[in-house]
Parts: structure tokens; sequence; C-alpha cells
């Protein structure tokens, strides 16, 4: 066969690392040896000797239903081979996580990590109130993290003397050592929605970086078209 799309910029290229590394900007290869926990619905390819079991609502700490508004349903991938992960072609990163670190990330974000990883549901101060991103998973231990962002996120760093107002629908993570609340602004909600309702912003506080996709547009909108 000839052609571009026969090119090596889209050849899969023999394994040279174990575990997760980028593929290409929209997917992710893990090297499996062992286990990986990934998101259902998540695994577009694989080959070798592996066996994917449905988790629903999570293993160990129990990723609750509330951390997406939906729900983040995890499979567990064992045996040894390769699979590669992506998620409706969102841009895809690896954040690696050493002893002593923690990174908050939103559960709709999460494509798939290490199984040496732990991670727990934090409830951000007032999320009574309406808005993605109010629920998240907190992960802490040692392994590689694989997100999925519409579009390439920022990632701003926030000090004590200059704290970071994100969009609750637009926020993704945040490093440790930063403490978050609700900020309610009558006049930027007028502005920016018509006067229908006081727009809520999440003000991150302290030292530290977060990490912001490029759209305030709710995460269930891929879903809908």
């Amino acid at each position: 066969m000839k052609g571009d799309l026969f090119s090596s910029e889209h050849m899969v290229r023999p394994a040279t690392t174990p575990g997760m590394t980028v593929e290409n900007a929209k997917c992710l290869r893990y090297t499996v040896d062992g286990e990986v926990l990934a998101r259902q619905g998540a695994m577009v390819a694989y080959r070798g000797d592996l066996q994917f079991e449905r988790k629903g609502q999570g293993v160990g700490g129990m990723l609750k239903r509330a951390v997406t508004g939906e729900g983040l349903p995890l499979m567990t991938v064992r045996g040894q081979g390769e699979a590669w992960f992506a998620q409706e072609a969102q841009n895809c990163f690896v954040v690696e996580i050493d002893p002593g670190d923690e990174f908050t990330v939103n559960g709709r974000n999460v494509l798939c990590f290490d199984a040496t990883l732990s991670y727990r549901i934090s409830t951000v101060k007032g999320a009574g109130i309406t808005g993605g991103g109010l629920f998240n998973s907190v992960f802490t231990g040692h392994g590689k993290l694989g997100l999925v962002c519409e579009g390439s996120p920022l990632v701003i760093p926030v000090t004590p003397q200059s704290p970071v107002y994100v969009d609750t629908d637009a926020i993704v993570g945040w490093t440790a050592g930063l403490s978050t609340s609700l900020h309610r602004s009558q006049s930027l909600g007028s502005m920016l929605r018509g006067g229908s309702g006081e727009a809520v912003q999440l003000v991150l506080q302290g030292q530290g970086h977060v990490v912001v996709r490029p759209s305030e547009a709710p995460p269930h909108k891929a879903q809908q078209r």
C-alpha cells in the first residue's frame, strides 16, 4: 500500500519504554506488563495477551458518579501487551507524580493511570452550587497519569500575591499547595450570561499551578451532538 496514510508520520513504531507514553497528540500508548486503570470505552486498539475488566464506579477508592456529574466508570487492563487510549480526539498529556506530590484533577479529564497511584474524592468548598469541576479526584503516590483536554491547556502559575479565578466549566486540575473557594460575580454574570444569574468562578490561592482548558462549554456538549 502507498500514500500519505502509510507514511512514517502515522505508522506505530515498536515500543521502547514500558508503561505510559504519548503515541501522538490525540492518543496514549500503554505497554502493559501487569495492570493499568483506564476510563471505560477509552481503548481504541490493543495487541498482545490483555484482559479488560469493567470496574463500574471505580477501584478501591470508588470514584463516585459525582466526580463528573455522569460518573467515571473505570476498567482494569491486565496482562502483557500494548493498548492505545483516546477520548473523542481530545489532546492527550502525561503527568508524572512522585512521592509527596498531589495533583487534583477533574474526573472528565482522566484517561488512564498507573495502578501504583492512589486517589480520593475531594469536594470543593461550596460545591452545593451547580457547576463543573466541583468534585475532583486527588492523585498521590508514584506513577503516571494520562489526561485529555479539549484543545491546548493553559498552565497558569498561582502565587500568594496573584490568585487565579477560573470558570468552573473550564477547570482541569491543580497542584498541591493551593486552596480553593467559589466566587460569585453578579456583574460578570450579567455581562456574559445576559443577567440570567450569577457567574461562579473557582478561586485558587497559594503557591502552585492551575490547568485550564480553553473552553467554557459544559462537558456534556460533545455527547449531545
